[in-house]
């Protein structure tokens, strides 16, 4: 798989991807790992999305490090990321330096997130069974929050946890979406329109 991951770096570079540090943490994770075995048939390290199970797919390698290099990682960075899936994005971004705390709605999703990323060796991603669009308060407030999966509008409980000088990124609306970047400065907020792209729906809990 090293010669599948370094040709996926070498994508990723014709692509547009210029942050040195993201290709270094895209060359080292193993993104074959995070697709359950079972699923593993179609290259884990091609130009596309990859099912993991349960209606989700992991995200193609050029979204998660475009995503990741938009919200500027820096070591000792506090993010919080919904829509867990594999775990493969909360890799990339612990192997940046980050804590990480991702909620997955799906138990099922989690349970294989977490196990994963402990036996790579992953020790500052928490990640919480639950709802992604109360985000996680008691942890709060985030450096950065990353949504990888696309509710209608942006949440407002996420936008409370981040905090200033913050940056958001997700998709936004139904089928293909736009992606937005927020830059909370104080009371206000920017949007940046960007890219449109195609993620699976943000999922509500059945509590609200």
């Amino acid at each position: 798989m090293d010669v599948q991951r370094k040709m996926m770096v070498a994508v990723l570079k014709q692509q547009g991807v210029k942050d040195g540090r993201v290709i270094e943490a895209m060359g080292k994770v193993r993104r074959h790992v995070y697709i359950p075995e079972a699923l593993r048939g179609r290259d884990p390290y091609g130009d596309h999305p990859c099912p993991i199970g349960h209606g989700q797919t992991i995200s193609q390698p050029f979204i998660v490090a475009y995503m990741t290099q938009r919200i500027e990682v820096k070591p000792g960075m506090r993010i919080l990321e919904i829509g867990t899936g594999s775990g493969y994005q909360a890799a990339v971004l612990a192997e940046l330096g980050a804590k990480v705390y991702s909620i997955e709605i799906i138990p099922e999703l989690s349970d294989h997130a977490r196990a994963v990323l402990a036996a790579e060796g992953y020790k500052t991603v928490e990640v919480k069974t639950g709802d992604g669009y109360k985000g996680w308060p008691e942890h709060a407030l985030f450096d950065a929050v990353i949504v990888t999966c696309a509710p209608d509008k942006i949440p407002k409980e996420l936008v409370k946890q981040l905090k200033d000088g913050g940056r958001m990124i997700l998709p936004v609306g139904t089928g293909i979406q736009q992606l937005v970047i927020l830059e909370k400065t104080g009371d206000t907020f920017r949007e940046i329109p960007d890219m449109h792209v195609r993620f699976v729906p943000m999922v509500k809990g059945n509590d609200d």
